[in-house]
């Protein structure tokens, strides 16, 4: 299906790339239906747009990726109304919020979004965690984080150019060199 967005024009979302999501997002109720969109940015930020209401799209994130303690501690309830059987089939992403200066960007570890990948489906859940809250300050682990990605890249980018550059000045096998047709007769 080709679906409108706000912020990313039309897209095309096969029934693999959409999540259900019965009882809606807070403050949402009424817009069940979901696809996940990577802007491919190096933010690795994604974004939960509604399908059918272009307007409507939260920016998310895992919340492993600037938190690495996190954890979402499910009731049997919640897991049941998620049908997980193997919490591995299972993504969680916190929804953020990015006002003009990007340095105050929050993300709300206290009802992360959790999905049943295998089974497309979605809740937002309210953690009983007191530890987390809605407005958690991230930018900075997120900036670390990135800056870690970063220099990852480089390095295996730098390796990858060593690499190659091994291969293009490394010896000929000389039974590997193919017959030259151009020569045509030996002169002594």
């Amino acid at each position: 299906m080709i679906i409108k967005t706000g912020r990313f024009g039309e897209l095309t979302v096969g029934s693999d790339e959409t999540i259900q999501i019965p009882q809606g997002l807070f403050g949402f109720p009424d817009l069940k239906q979901y696809c996940l969109v990577d802007p491919a940015d190096d933010t690795l930020i994604l974004w939960l747009q509604a399908v059918g209401a272009a307007e409507i799209a939260f920016p998310v994130l895992e919340p492993k990726i600037f938190r690495p303690d996190y954890a979402a501690r499910l009731s049997a309830a919640e897991l049941r109304e998620l049908k997980l059987e193997n919490i591995h089939q299972s993504a969680v992403f916190s929804i953020l919020t990015i006002p003009d200066d990007i340095t105050q960007m929050t993300a709300n570890l206290k009802a992360p979004v959790v999905v049943n990948l295998k089974e497309q489906l979605a809740r937002q859940v309210v953690l009983q965690e007191n530890e987390y809250n809605i407005k958690h300050s991230m930018f900075k682990e997120l900036r670390a984080h990135l800056v870690t990605i970063a220099s990852h890249r480089r390095v295996m980018e730098r390796a990858e150019k060593d690499r190659t550059a091994a291969t293009v000045s490394a010896a000929v096998a000389i039974r590997n060199i193919p017959p030259s047709l151009t020569v045509k007769s030996l002169q002594i």
